[in-house]
């Protein structure tokens, strides 16, 4: 045993001198149903297996509990004493249990998810989908922004799961891949970018204003690492939907999502400007807060991005 302050020994923890959970209901049970062999069945053990805790708890406690006879099992005056107080603590444990069910529930009924806009526009609404089939009574709601925001959303704790397009896992935060991404040059085909034969070099790309998602954004990031730089852009935007918007119209080329100009590329609103030696692939990361790894619904739409 180790000594408190002013040398007083210290009491050993209460896990070593209370009998555990199983032990007390065990107890209860041979209480109700006058029969060791009938509390066992109950329990779902074997007798052998309940005298044997019964005996435990007994030296454990360092007094008889039950008197066994081929009549049945009888409480002793000691094992009446103590079938009481243990009906207390089983009560007790029934409503934290009650209470833990509770706070889960309260969890799980509602899921705050945070993502950047490419993420949020072509990704996400099918991945919700399929967690509202799994999980019909959660409420959900996204917020969506670019991937510096998504962090500050986590690290504020308003948010409980993110999605971020950039090069780096932010700081303070876990991640996890759940897909890949490459970015590509895009114009409107009346530019004079979708007649060229040839490839774009990287230069020619770093020298040319472009029509470009805001600064914080994941898109932006890995194009300005790719080209070590970029030109003054011609429009920056805050939203996926109005780079490409402008860049249909003709504004200017644009770097973008492959996700997301599929459908103007194939109704040729768009051409794809291939370019030589930009590295743009991009991973898409599912983060968290460091150490709160998602549990509840949040795991669950984890383990959907991944299917």
């Amino acid at each position: 045993m180790s000594e408190g302050e002013g040398g007083i020994p210290a009491p050993a923890g209460l896990a070593h001198r209370v009998p555990d959970l199983g032990a007390l209901e065990l107890l209860l049970s041979v209480a109700r149903l006058g029969s060791l062999g009938r509390a066992a069945r109950e329990m779902g053990i074997t007798q052998p297996a309940a005298s044997s805790r019964i005996r435990s708890m007994e030296r454990q406690l360092g007094v008889a509990l039950v008197d066994r006879s081929p009549r049945g099992s009888r409480l002793t005056d000691a094992g009446a004493l103590v079938t009481d107080w243990a009906r207390r603590i089983v009560e007790a444990a029934e409503a934290f249990d009650a209470g833990a069910q509770a706070l889960r529930g309260r969890r799980d009924s509602r899921l705050r998810v945070a993502a950047s806009m490419t993420i949020a526009e072509y990704l996400l609404p099918g991945w919700l989908i399929a967690l509202r089939a799994q999980r019909p009574d959660t409420a959900v709601s996204l917020l969506a922004g670019n991937s510096a925001a998504v962090a500050e959303r986590l690290l504020a704790d308003e948010a409980d799961l993110g999605f971020v397009e950039g090069l780096s896992v932010p700081a303070g935060l876990d991640a996890a891949v759940v897909a890949h991404d490459r970015l590509i040059v895009v114009t409107a085909p009346g530019h004079p970018w979708a007649r060229r034969r040839g490839t774009l070099s990287a230069g020619e790309l770093a020298s040319t204003p472009l029509i470009l998602r805001e600064e914080g954004s994941g898109t932006r990031q890995v194009l300005d690492a790719a080209l070590g730089g970029l030109a003054r852009p011609l429009l920056e935007l805050s939203s996926t939907t109005a780079v490409k918007a402008s860049a249909v119209s003709g504004a200017g080329p644009a770097v973008l999502s492959e996700l997301a100009v599929r459908e103007e590329l194939a109704a040729r609103r768009l051409v794809s400007v291939p370019v030589e030696g930009v590295p743009l692939d991009r991973a898409l990361r599912a983060v968290w807060r460091t150490g709160h790894r998602p549990t509840g619904p949040g795991r669950d739409l984890l383990g959907l991005t991944r299917a």
